[in-house]
């Protein structure tokens, strides 16, 4: 599991499974994203605005990434 981090736009991102697949994208609230892959799996989960809705800190180990 990989946790990546976007100061600049407040996207957080658990990435669930490292294999390049198609994915699709499934929005279940207002700032969540399920990213959907190979035999209905959840590969990613993406969280807009994050830093409202998690204690960032907590998490490690989180990788920034600049844009």
């Amino acid at each position: 599991m990989q946790i990546l981090y976007d100061a600049k736009t407040d996207l957080l991102y658990l990435r669930l499974d490292d294999r390049k697949q198609q994915v699709i994208n499934k929005r279940v609230s207002e700032d969540i994203v399920l990213d959907i892959g190979e035999d209905n799996r959840i590969v990613g989960i993406e969280i807009l605005d994050a830093s409202k809705h998690l204690n960032l800190e907590k998490l490690l180990p989180v990788k920034y990434e600049m844009v």
